[in-house]
């Protein structure tokens, strides 16, 4: 049976300052970042506190006149998917927290809730936008689309399934199995809906909306990582989990959530101009890729190691490529991500 992990006391100074585990361990809660289990979480709470920016800054002057050229197709796929990404970001403020509350390491709690308050920027900065080109009436249907949308109810079965049952049962499995949907938020089924705004931006049309997209994609490439590096570092501390069983998992509830979200896109960006849907097919492989060798694992999607939208490359940033045989190794094995070999952009 898996280890049940309860909300940490705030304070218990009979603990030493630094923790004994990540989750399930002792602490006193006094954070001395000179004196942390894993150092290498301080450069991941620069790189993320680095990203500070507020919604309200990005000038929404010409998308505002913009909005009404737009053809019919970019208009309902600009709404669906503002409704997509407010649905995903939503959920993020909150399971950030929970993490935190379970962690008995401080420097994890403090650099989860620099990535709670992103997530919530995230989520406002979806009604910035949807203030700036929509009718009041228009910006609450874009946000009902994650309680109505069918096909985007059927995508967001599993999240929910496993997010909900980490809150409903906090044991160690769940929360390794709700850091895997984590890092698929940030780093897979943000990514069609991304690309959508940067298409737009490449043929001149809504370039502000592009702009904040483009902070919130760097905001969760660091949020990918961190999270990974957490999941990595966590199983690595509790080898009972590392089995083959959970890897099947792992890599099951990728290839779904693969499938799924190309089934979002052919719905979503069907007559973009712009778009090519095999390509962007090709692009969501290529990301599941990724996202699979930073938790440590193996590509499943043979010939995508390469990023199929080359043009998209002008938009995102790039981060360190990871891949070790991480689900082999021991605890006192664990390697940290930035010392991983390896460079390529997403």
């Amino acid at each position: 049976m898996s280890q049940t992990l309860t909300k940490v006391k705030i304070l218990e100074p009979i603990n030493p300052n630094k923790s004994t585990a990540l989750f399930g361990g002792k602490a006193s809660g006094i954070l001395n970042w000179n004196d942390i289990a894993y150092p290498h979480f301080y450069t991941h709470r620069e790189q993320i506190r680095a990203l500070f920016w507020r919604a309200s800054e990005v000038d929404m002057t010409q998308d505002t006149k913009q909005f009404s050229t737009l053809s019919e197709e970019e208009q309902n796929a600009f709404l669906k998917i503002i409704g997509l990404l407010a649905t995903l970001d939503g959920p993020q403020t909150d399971i950030a927290g929970r993490i935190s509350n379970l962690s008995t390491d401080p420097s994890v709690k403090s650099i989860m809730a620099t990535i709670a308050d992103q997530e919530s920027e995230h989520n406002h900065s979806y009604a910035y936008v949807l203030s700036s080109v929509a009718t009041l009436h228009k910006q609450n249907e874009s946000f009902e689309t994650g309680r109505k949308d069918e096909v985007l109810l059927k995508r967001n079965e599993r999240i929910m399934e496993v997010y909900n049952e980490f809150s409903e049962n906090p044991t160690i499995a769940n929360l390794l199995k709700a850091m895997v949907y984590t890092t698929l938020l940030e780093g897979l089924f943000f990514y069609s809906g991304f690309a959508f705004f940067y298409n737009l931006a490449r043929n001149q049309k809504m370039v502000g909306t592009s702009t904040m997209i483009s902070y919130i994609n760097r905001d969760e490439l660091q949020h990918g990582r961190f999270i990974s590096d957490l999941f990595r570092a966590t199983l690595a501390e509790n080898p009972e989990y590392n089995t083959a069983e959970f890897t099947d998992w792992v890599y099951d509830q990728f290839r779904h959530s693969v499938e799924q979200e190309t089934i979002w896109s052919k719905y979503v960006l069907a007559g973009i101009d712009g778009i090519d849907l095999l390509e962007m097919e090709g692009y969501i492989k290529y990301r599941a890729n990724k996202m699979l060798r930073l938790l440590g694992l193996s590509d499943i999607y043979e010939g995508y190691t390469d990023n199929p939208m080359k043009w998209i490359r002008a938009y995102v940033d790039n981060f360190d490529d990871t891949k070790t045989d991480f689900f082999e190794q021991k605890s006192r094995q664990y390697t940290k991500t930035s010392d991983l070999n390896g460079f390529d952009e997403l």
